[in-house]
C-alpha cells in the first residue's frame, strides 16, 4: 500500500482547504515540520564545521567549560520534551491503524530528532563558549511554540478536550516549548551576548583554572553527570597503561578537606553564638553542614523506588495483553498497548537506575566530605594532645589509629545508608499495597511470612557482629605470637624449639578457626534467610489463594506479584543490616565525641574556656620567620634580658596529670649563648624539666619566663599572651628528644625538617653527627625513605639523624636530651666536639644538653645538677667545686669509672661498626633477592612476548583462574563438588518453581470466577508439585550457603597452616634477604582476606552468574528471537566488564596506598608531638595532614564514580534486554504464562549484571592475597631428615664435646661466594677456645656451621666421632647450647623461657637461674617462674635478659656451649657475671667463645683468629701474643 503524507483512504478530502487552511488537520501538522527543519538546516553545517576543526585539536582542555545560566533547567526540559515525543510517536502510529497517515507521526518523529539536535548543539556551543550561535535556538523556540499554540487551538475549536491523549501531548508540548524560550530569554538577559553594547565576559570556575583538577562531576553537563561519560577517556586508558596519582590529579576546592572541615567548624561555631549556654551538639553541625546534599540524595532513592514498581505493573499490563485501535485515542487507551508498556517498561528501568546511581554518588561524595573535615578536626585536637596524656595511656596510638581509619569510615559508611533508613519503609509500605491490590488478602499473608521472618534476620545480623569481634581478638593474638617467633627464628632454630612455638600459633589459630566457623555459620544462616524468604512468601501466597479466593489466579497477576515479592526482599534484608549500622555508628559518635571533648586532653584544664579562642588564632596563622624579625626590630624590649640569661624557671613545681608534682621548687635559668648542662641520675626528671620549659608538662604553680613574657598558659605558646601586644614570646626551639623520633621520609627530610635547603650547612651538620658512612651504605644516598614504611635504621643511627636535625635547624636555642645515649666513645666524642662546640657554639647558640657522660661537664658554662625532682645545684663547674666538694668527688670517681671502660671498650668492633654491619647486611642480601625477583619477572615476561603495550594490557585483564584453582582445591575436591552440584541444582528449581507457575496460571481460562467442582480439582492438582518444588529450593538455599562458607573455612585452614609450617622450616637465609614486614602480611592482610572476604566474594560472584545465566536461559526459551539481540549485548558488556576490571584494580590500588600515609602521618604525629611542638610546626603537619587526606579521599572518589559508571552501563543493557525481551514476546505472540516468566526473569537481570562484573573485580584483588601467600608455599625447608636415624645416635651423644674441622667450606646460599675456606681445628673437650677477628672475617659463618644453618658444601665437622651433616636437624640442634648476641625473650612464663619443652624439674630451673645470679630478683617477682614475661622481655633490662639467656643455656646440660659475642650488649658489671659463671658453672664443657672484645678470651686455652674466611693464626693465647707482628698481638696492643 502506497504511503502519503495525509493518508490515502479518502481520495482527495485529506487535502481539501475549502474550510480554511488552518482547519485541515494534515496541513496543521505539515506546519509544525517547517520549525524542525529550520533547526536543522541551520545548525547542521555548525556542528559539522565544529566538529572538523575540533577533530584536528588533540582535545580541548576541559577549562573552557562554562555553564551558561539555566543549564540543568534546559537538560531536564529537553529530556521530558524527548519522553513527550516518544509518547507522540506512540500514539501516532497505534491511531493509525485503518491507513497509512504519515502526518499522524512524522512531525512528531522529527520533533524527537531536532530536540535531539538542540542539545547536542547547545553542548557545543558552551564547549566553544559562544553564546551569539544560541539565537538559533532561541528562534526554534519561538516558532515551535507557535506551531503548537495553533494546533492546540484548533484543537480546542474542534472540541478535542483533555480525555483525548493527542490534545494532552499537545498542552504538554506547547509548555515545554515556552519553557525553553524563557531559559533561553534568562541567558539572553544574564549574558547580554546579543542587543547589547558591552556582553559580559565570563570566567570558567576557579577549579577548572587549575589543570590538576581532574575530578569533573561537578563540571559537566547533565547528560555527563548521570551516565559518568567524563570517566570514559580514564577508564579506557587504564586499559593501556596503569592509572597513576598524577593521573587523577587535585580535588576541587569544595570536596577539600579544608573547605569541609571550615564548613563544619562553621555551622559549630553557629550554635555557640545562637545559644551561649548551651553546649553544642556535632549531629546538628554535620547536620547544617552537609544536610542539603543527603535530602538531595534521599529525593532521588525515592524517585527510583516508586519507578521500580513501574515494572512489575508493566509485565501485568504486557501479560494481559489487551490491543485497541481508534483515530483519536482516549488518555487511557494508549496504556493498553503493549508495545507502548514495554517502551514505557524500559524507560522507567532507565530512569530508577539513573535516579539510584545519582543517589548513591551523592551520599558518597557527602560521607568522604564529612570524614575529610572530621579527620582536619581529630588531627587539630590530636595537636593539642598533653604529652601526659599519651605517656599515662589515656590516649594510645591504637586508639588514635582506630580513630582514624574505622571509627570516621563508620561515619561515613553510616552517612551512605542514611537514605535506605527512610526510602525502605517508604518501599516495603508501597509494595505491600500493590501486592494487596493485585492477590487480595492472600497477600497480606505472604507479606507476614516476610515481616515475621525480618527479626531472625536481625538477630543473625548481631550475631554475626559479636563473632566478628572474637575473631578479631584471636587474630591479633596469633598475629603477636607469630611476630615473636619470626622475629626469635634464629634462636628457635638453633634451639630446636620450632615446631614448639609453632604448636602454640596453632593452638590459637584453632580458637580462631572455631571462631570463624560460627562466623561462617551466621554468614551462611543470613544468605539462606535471605534466598528463602521469596520462596516462602511465594509459596504461603499462591497455596492460599488457590485455596481461599473466588477468582483463579491469571498470570498478569501472577508474575507482577513475583516481581514485587522480588523487590520487597532487598530492603527488608537491608534493613536489619541498616539498623545495627545506625545504632553502631550513634554509639561510635558518642565515645567519639567524648574522647574529642575530654578536658584532660588540654594542656591545662584551667584553660579550657579560652580554647575556642585561642584555636582559631592558631589553626591557620604560620608564624613565620618574617613576623618574628619584624616583632624584634618593633619591639627591642622583648630582648632586654638576653645578655642575663634565655629562659628563667622561678617557683615552679610541674605535674603530670596527678596532683603529685614530679618537679618541685625549680629555680633555674639558662644563660643566654652558652652551653648548659643538666646531670643527675637516672630518673631524677632532667628531661621533665626541658619540657616544663617548652610548656608540655602542667604547671601547679611559679613562672616560666622566655627573654621577657611569662608563660603559665599553656596557649600563650601560641603567641596568645595576656600583654596588651601579642607577641611571640617563646621562639621555635630545636629539640632533640631522648626516644629518638623520625618521619616517613628520606633521610634529607628528617635533617632540613622543612627548612630552606642549604649544601654546605647540611653538609657540615652530616659530619658533626658522622653520618656519612651510614648514608653511603643506603641504597639510595640521603633519599632512602626511612622510618616505618622505609628501612629501619638501628637506634643509634635513628638518633644521630634526631641530633642532626636539631643541629641544622636555624634557632637560637637548642634542647638536646640525652643524645649519647645509643653512641658509642668514638662517635660521642665526635659529635662533642665537632657538632655541639663547634657547630653549635659558633654561632652563639643557646644550647641545653642533658646527659649522663660526666667527662664532658668541663666544657660546661653552666651546670644544673638535679636529684629526686628538684635542683640540687646550679653554677659553673668552678662553683660547684668550691661549694659543693662532696657532690664534685662523686662526680670525680665517676668519671674515672667511665674513662677505665672507655679504655677497656676501644674495642675490635665498636658498636657502630656493627650497626653499620647490620644495614649493609640487610641491604645487600635484600639487593641480592630483588635482583633474583627481577630476574624472574624479565624472564617470564621474555616468555610471554617482548614486552609491549598490548601483552601488558592483555597480561592485567585476565582473571587469575590459576590462583581461583589453587584456592579451591585448599578446599578441598569434596566440598567444590558439593558448591557446584547444589548450586547448579538450586537454580535449575527455582526455574522450575517459575515455569511450573506459568503452567498452572496459564491452564485456567481467562475471566472465570464461578466454575465446577472438576475445574477447582484441577486447578489444584498443580499445588502440591508446587509445594514440593518450593521446599526443595529452601532446603537447597540452605545448603548452597553453607557448602560455600565452610570451603572457605577449609580453605583458609589448609593454606594458613601450610604457610606456617613452610615459613618456620624454612633456612634462615630466607629471613636474612626477606624483609619481617613482607613474611607477617602474608599473615596478617593476606591471611584476613583469605579467611574473611573470598568466600562471600565467591558466593555472591557465583549466585548473581547463576542467576544471571539462568534469566538469560529463560527469555531465550520463552522468545528464541531474544538470542539475536543478545550477541551485541553480549559483546557490549564483554567489553564494559573488561575495561572496568582493570581500572577499578588501579583504582582500589591507589586508594590503600593513599590511606596507609595517611594512618603513618597521624601516628607520627601522635609520637612526635613534643618535637613538632618544640619545633613550632604545628601548621606544616596541618597542612601535610589535609593533603595527605585528599590525596586518599581523590582515589576513593574516583573508585566510587568507576563503580558507578560501571552500574550505569551494565543497568542500561540490563533495561536493553528487558526491552528486548518483551519485544520479542509481543511479536512472537507467545502464551502468555510464558511472557510474564521471561519478563520477570529479565527484570532480575538488571539487578544482577553489575554484581557480576563488581565481584568478578573484587575476586581478582583478593586473589591476589592467595598469589602471594602461595609464592611463599614454594619456599624449600631445610633438609631435617639426615642421612643417620636417630636411633643411631648415642642419647648421651656429645658427651666429651670434641670438635674436629676437616678442610671446612661454608655458604649462605649457592649463589653465593663461600664465606670460610678450607678451614681446619681441633677442639679437646673441655676446652674453653676464643675466636676473633674483624668484622666479616667468618667469625659468626663458623657458629652457625656447628648448628648446620649454613651451607656445608665440603668437608665435615665431626664432634664426638660423628659427622653433624648426617644427623637430622632436630637431633644435632637440641643438645648442643647457645648464647647469641642479642637476648631473645619471648612473651609468657619466666618458665616457658628456660624450658619450653617441659622436661626439667623446679630445682633444675632454680639452680640455672642461680648461677646466672637471677635467683633473687626472680623470687621478688609475683609468681616466682611462672612470672609474667611481655614481648620481647621488654619488662626487664637488657644485661638481666642476657642472663637469662644464660640460665637457658646452662638449663639444656649440653657438653658444648658456643657464645655469639654474647657480651657485646651488656654493660661490664654483667659481663663480669657472664665471665665468672662460664668459667666455674660450665668447667666441664667445651666453651666456644666467639670474642667481640679481645680481653674476654686472655684466658682461654686456645685462641683461633680468622681473617676473610680463613685461619690466620691458632693456638694458645700467651704464645700468640708473643708474635708481636702477629694479629692477635696488634690486637690485644690496641685493646689496652
Amino acid at each position: 500500500m502506497a504511503l502519503s503524507f495525509c493518508g490515502n483512504d479518502r481520495g482527495s478530502i485529506a487535502y481539501s482547504v475549502d474550510n480554511g487552511v488552518l482547519d485541515n488537520g494534515c496541513f496543521v501538522d505539515a506546519l509544525n515540520l517547517v520549525p524542525h527543519v529550520f533547526l536543522l538546516f541551520i545548525t547542521f553545517p555548525i556542528l559539522f564545521i565544529g566538529w572538523g576543526s575540533q577533530s584536528s585539536k588533540v582535545q580541548i582542555h576541559h577549562n573552557t567549560w562554562l555553564h551558561f545560566p539555566g543549564h540543568n533547567l534546559r537538560w531536564i526540559l529537553t529530556f521530558t520534551l524527548l519522553f513527550v515525543h516518544v509518547c507522540e510517536i506512540a500514539e501516532g502510529i497505534v491511531s493509525n491503524t485503518w491507513s497509512n497517515h504519515l502526518h499522524l507521526f512524522m512531525p512528531a518523529l522529527m520533533g524527537f530528532i531536532a530536540a535531539t539536535t538542540s542539545v547536542v548543539y547547545y553542548h557545543n556551543i558552551e564547549t566553544a563558549n559562544f553564546p551569539k550561535l544560541l539565537l538559533a535556538l532561541f528562534i526554534y523556540w519561538i516558532l515551535a511554540f507557535i506551531t503548537k499554540m495553533i494546533k492546540l487551538w484548533k484543537f480546542a475549536e474542534a472540541s478535542l478536550g483533555v480525555q483525548y491523549l493527542r490534545f494532552c501531548i499537545t498542552a504538554l508540548l506547547v509548555v515545554l516549548y515556552g519553557l525553553l524560550m524563557a531559559v533561553e530569554i534568562n541567558v539572553i538577559r544574564v549574558r547580554k551576548y546579543v542587543f547589547f553594547a558591552n556582553p559580559q565576559r565570563v570566567k570558567p570556575p576557579e577549579d577548572l583554572q587549575d589543570l590538576g583538577v581532574r575530578f569533573l562531576q561537578p563540571f559537566v553537563n547533565l547528560l555527563s553527570k548521570a551516565t559518568y561519560w567524563w570517566m570514559n577517556p580514564l577508564i579506557i586508558g587504564a586499559h593501556k597503561r596503569p592509572i597513576e596519582l598524577k593521573k587523577i590529579g587535585k580535588l576541587p576546592i569544595a570536596m577539600r578537606a579544608l573547605t569541609n572541615y571550615m564548613r563544619l567548624k562553621d555551622s559549630y561555631e553557629e550554635q555557640r553564638v545562637c545559644d551561649p549556654d548551651k553546649s553544642p551538639s556535632i549531629w546538628k553541625s554535620m547536620y547544617r553542614a552537609f544536610g542539603g546534599p543527603i535530602l538531595l540524595s534521599s529525593t532521588f532513592r525515592y524517585m527510583a523506588d516508586l519507578l521500580g514498581f513501574a515494572g512489575p505493573l508493566c509485565i501485568s499490563g504486557i501479560t494481559a495483553n489487551m490491543t485497541f485501535g481508534v483515530y483519536f485515542m482516549f488518555s487511557t487507551e494508549l496504556l493498553q498497548n503493549t508495545s507502548v508498556l514495554a517502551v514505557l517498561l524500559f524507560l522507567a528501568l532507565v530512569l530508577q537506575r539513573t535516579f539510584l546511581q545519582a543517589s548513591y554518588y551523592v551520599t558518597i561524595e557527602t560521607g568522604i566530605n564529612l570524614r575529610g573535615a572530621l579527620l582536619a578536626m581529630i588531627y587539630n585536637k590530636i595537636l593539642r594532645l598533653s604529652t601526659s596524656n599519651m605517656s599515662m595511656g589515656e590516649m594510645t596510638l591504637g586508639q588514635i589509629n582506630n580513630l582514624v581509619a574505622i571509627e570516621t569510615n563508620q561515619l561515613m559508611w553510616f552517612l551512605f545508608l542514611c537514605p535506605n533508613l527512610w526510602a525502605m519503609p517508604v518501599q516495603i509500605i508501597m509494595g505491600v499495597i500493590l501486592l494487596y491490590y493485585l492477590l487480595g488478602n492472600s497477600a497480606l499473608i505472604g507479606a507476614g511470612v516476610i515481616l515475621l521472618l525480618a527479626p531472625v534476620q536481625y538477630l543473625i545480623a548481631t550475631k554475626l557482629a559479636d563473632t566478628q569481634k572474637s575473631t578479631l581478638d584471636y587474630s591479633t593474638d596469633r598475629l603477636k605470637k607469630t611476630t615473636e617467633i619470626l622475629k626469635g627464628i634464629k634462636l628457635l632454630k638453633l634451639y630446636a624449639w620450632e615446631n614448639i612455638f609453632c604448636d602454640r600459633v596453632e593452638e590459637t589459630r584453632g580458637k580462631e578457626l572455631t571462631s570463624l566457623k560460627t562466623f561462617a555459620l551466621y554468614t551462611s544462616m543470613s544468605i539462606f534467610m535471605n534466598a528463602a524468604i521469596p520462596i516462602a512468601a511465594v509459596l504461603a501466597t499462591f497455596v492460599t489463594h488457590a485455596y481461599v479466593e473466588e477468582v483463579r489466579l491469571s498470570p498478569a497477576k501472577a508474575f507482577a506479584s513475583l516481581a514485587l515479592f522480588h523487590i520487597l526482599v532487598t530492603p527488608l534484608f537491608l534493613l536489619s543490616t541498616v539498623v545495627r549500622f545506625a545504632v553502631k555508628a550513634l554509639v561510635r559518635y558518642v565515645t567519639k565525641s567524648n574522647k574529642l571533648s575530654n578536658p584532660t586532653l588540654l594542656h591545662n584544664i584551667a584553660w579550657q574556656k579560652q580554647l575556642v579562642w585561642t584555636e582559631m588564632k592558631r589553626s591557620y596563622h604560620v608564624h613565620s620567620a618574617l613576623c618574628w624579625f619584624v616583632s624584634i626590630i618593633l619591639n627591642p624590649l622583648v630582648f632586654v634580658c638576653i645578655g642575663e640569661c634565655f629562659i628563667q624557671v622561678n617557683d615552679g613545681f610541674f605535674t603530670w596529670g596527678s596532683n603529685l608534682s614530679t618537679l618541685s621548687d625549680i629555680n633555674i635559668r639558662i644563660p643566654t649563648g652558652q652551653l648548659t648542662m643538666i646531670v643527675g641520675q637516672v630518673g631524677c626528671g632532667k628531661s621533665s624539666l626541658l619540657l616544663a620549659m617548652l610548656g608540655e608538662m602542667q604547671t601547679i604553680s611559679g613562672k616560666v619566663y622566655w627573654s621577657k613574657y611569662p608563660f603559665a598558659n599553656p596557649f600563650s605558646r601560641c603567641g596568645i599572651t595576656p600583654s596588651p601586644h601579642p607577641i611571640k614570646n617563646r621562639y621555635s626551639v630545636a629539640y632533640a628528644a631522648q626516644k629518638s623520633w623520625l618521619l616517613n621520609a628520606t633521610v634529607e627530610e628528617n635533617i632540613t625538617f622543612g627548612s630552606h635547603f642549604n649544601k654546605q650547612r647540611y653538609k657540615a651538620v652530616i659530619d658533626a653527627c658522622s653520618l656519612q658512612p651510614d648514608i653511603d651504605l643506603l641504597p639510595f644516598g640521603d633519599q632512602t625513605e626511612i622510618g616505618e614504611r622505609g628501612i629501619n635504621l638501628s637506634g643509634g643511627q635513628r638518633q644521630r639523624i634526631c641530633v642532626a636535625r636539631a643541629l641544622y635547624q636555624n634557632t637560637n636555642i637548642v634542647f638536646l636530651d640525652d643524645p649519647f645515649s645509643a653512641l658509642d666513645i668514638d662517635l660521642s666524642d665526635h659529635l662533642m666536639q665537632e657538632g655541639i662546640l663547634k657547630f653549635l657554639q659558633d654561632d652563639k647558640r643557646t644550647v641545653v644538653l642533658v646527659t649522663h657522660k660526666l667527662q664532658y661537664l668541663i666544657h660546661a658554662d653552666w651546670i644544673i645538677a638535679m636529684k629526686d625532682g628538684s635542683v640540687l645545684r646550679e653554677g659553673t663547674l668552678k662553683d660547684i667545686q668550691t661549694l659543693d666538694v662532696e657532690l664534685y668527688e662523686h662526680w670525680k670517681t665517676l668519671m674515672n669509672r667511665q674513662d677505665q671502660e672507655l679504655e677497656k671498650e676501644t674495642e675490635m668492633e665498636s658498636q657502630t661498626t656493627l650497626e653499620r654491619k647490620t644495614l649493609r647486611r640487610a641491604f645487600y642480601s635484600r639487593e641480592a633477592k630483588n635482583q633474583i625477583d627481577d630476574e624472574d619477572e624479565e624472564e617470564e615476561v621474555e616468555e610471554d612476548d617482548d614486552d609491549n603495550m598490548s601483552t601488558t594490557t592483555s597480561r592485567r585483564s585476565k582473571i587469575p583462574w590459576k590462583m581461583c584453582c589453587r584456592y579451591l582445591s585448599s578446599g578441598g575436591f569434596l566440598m567444590v563438588f558439593l558448591m557446584v552440584s547444589s548450586k547448579l541444582a538450586k537454580h535449575s528449581v527455582m526455574v522450575a518453581i517459575d515455569y511450573w507457575l506459568a503452567a498452572w496460571t496459564s491452564s485456567n481460562p481467562q475471566n472465570q470466577s464461578l466454575w465446577s467442582s472438576l475445574g477447582v480439582l484441577q486447578h489444584r492438582s498443580y499445588v502440591p508439585v508446587f509445594i514440593i518444588l518450593c521446599g526443595a529450593a529452601i532446603a537447597l538455599c540452605l545448603i548452597t550457603s553453607l557448602t560455600v562458607e565452610f570451603l572457605g573455612v577449609a580453605a583458609a585452614t589448609n593454606l594458613h597452616h601450610n604457610l606456617l609450617n613452610k615459613i618456620i622450616h624454612a633456612p634462615i637465609r630466607f629471613f636474612d634477604v626477606t624483609p619481617l614486614g613482607q613474611i607477617l602480611n602474608r599473615f596478617s592482610a593476606d591471611t584476613n582476606i583469605i579467611d574473611q572476604h573470598i568466600p562471600p566474594t565467591l558466593e555472591s560472584l557465583t549466585r548473581s552468574t547463576l542467576l544471571c545465566l539462568s534469566a538469560i536461559g529463560v527469555i531465550a526459551f520463552v522468545t528464541p528471537a531474544f538470542l539475536i539481540a543478545l550477541v551485541p549485548l553480549a559483546v557490549a558488556f564483554y567489553f564494559i566488564q573488561k575495561y572496568f576490571r582493570v581500572a577499578s584494580k588501579d583504582l582500589q590500588d591507589l586508594d590503600d596506598s593513599t590511606q596507609l600515609p595517611l594512618l603513618c602521618h597521624f601516628s607520627e604525629t601522635a609520637e612526635g608531638l613534643t618535637t613538632i611542638r618544640a619545633f613550632r610546626h604545628e601548621a606544616r603537619f596541618k597542612q601535610r595532614m589535609l593533603e595527605l587526606t585528599d590525596t586518599n579521599n581523590t582515589a576513593y572518589l574516583f573508585l566510587s564514580a568507576a563503580n558507578r559508571w560501571l552500574e550505569v552501563r551494565t543497568d542500561y543493557l540490563g533495561a536493553v534486554i528487558v526491552l528486548t525481551a518483551a519485544v520479542a514476546a509481543i511479536w512472537t505472540s507467545s502464551q502468555s504464562g510464558l511472557v510474564g516468566l521471561g519478563l520477570t526473569y529479565a527484570l532480575t537481570v538488571t539487578n544482577y549484571l553489575n554484581w557480576v562484573v563488581r565481584n568478578l573485580a573484587d575476586l581478582e584483588v583478593q586473589m591476589a592475597a592467595v598469589k602471594k601467600v602461595n609464592s611463599f608455599l614454594s619456599t624449600e625447608s631445610e633438609n631435617y631428615e639426615g642421612s643417620m636415624d636417630v636411633s643411631q645416635v648415642p642419647e648421651d651423644w656429645p658427651q666429651h664435646g670434641e670438635i674436629k674441622i676437616q678442610d671446612l667450606c661454608v655458604r649462605y646460599d649457592t649463589m653465593l661466594k663461600p664465606v670460610l675456606k678450607h678451614v681446619n681445628a681441633h677442639i679437646n673437650p673441655g676446652q674453653k677456645v676464643g675466636i676473633c677477628g674483624r668484622t666479616g672475617s667468618g667469625k659468626s659463618s663458623l657458629s652457625l656451621a656447628f648448628f648446620n644453618m649454613v651451607d656445608v658444601f665440603e668437608g665435615k665437622i665431626v664432634i664426638d666421632g660423628i659427622d653433624i651433616c648426617k644427623l637430622p636437624l632436630q637431633t644435632l640442634r637440641s643438645r648442643l647450647s647457645i648464647i647469641l648476641q642479642d637476648p631473645v625473650l619471648f612473651s609468657g612464663s619466666i618458665r616457658l623461657n628456660l624450658d619450653p619443652e617441659c622436661t626439667c624439674t623446679d630445682d633444675r630451673l632454680w639452680e640455672a637461674l642461680e648461677i646466672a645470679q637471677l635467683k633473687n630478683m626472680v623470687k621478688a617477682h609475683p609468681g616466682g617462674l611462672d612470672a609474667v614475661v611481655t614481648e620481647g622481655g621488654e619488662n626487664f633490662s637488657v644485661g638481666q635478659r642476657q642472663l637469662f639467656c644464660l640460665a637457658r643455656a646452662f638449663v639444656r646440660k649440653s657438653s658444648i656451649l658456643i657464645m655469639d659475642e654474647a657480651t657485646a650488649s651488656i654493660d661490664m658489671a654483667t659481663e663480669n657475671i657472664l665471665q665468672k659463671v662460664v668459667m666455674t658453672a660450665f668447667a666441664d664443657r667445651t666453651v666456644v667463645t666467639i670474642a667481640h672484645r679481645v680481653h674476654t678470651i686472655l684466658t682461654a686455652d686456645l685462641v683461633v683468629v680468622m681473617k676473610r674466611g680463613s685461619i690466620m693464626e691458632y693456638g694458645k693465647p700467651e704464645i700468640l701474643m708473643e708474635q708481636e707482628d702477629g694479629l692477635f698481638a696488634s690486637f690485644v696492643k690496641a685493646d689496652m
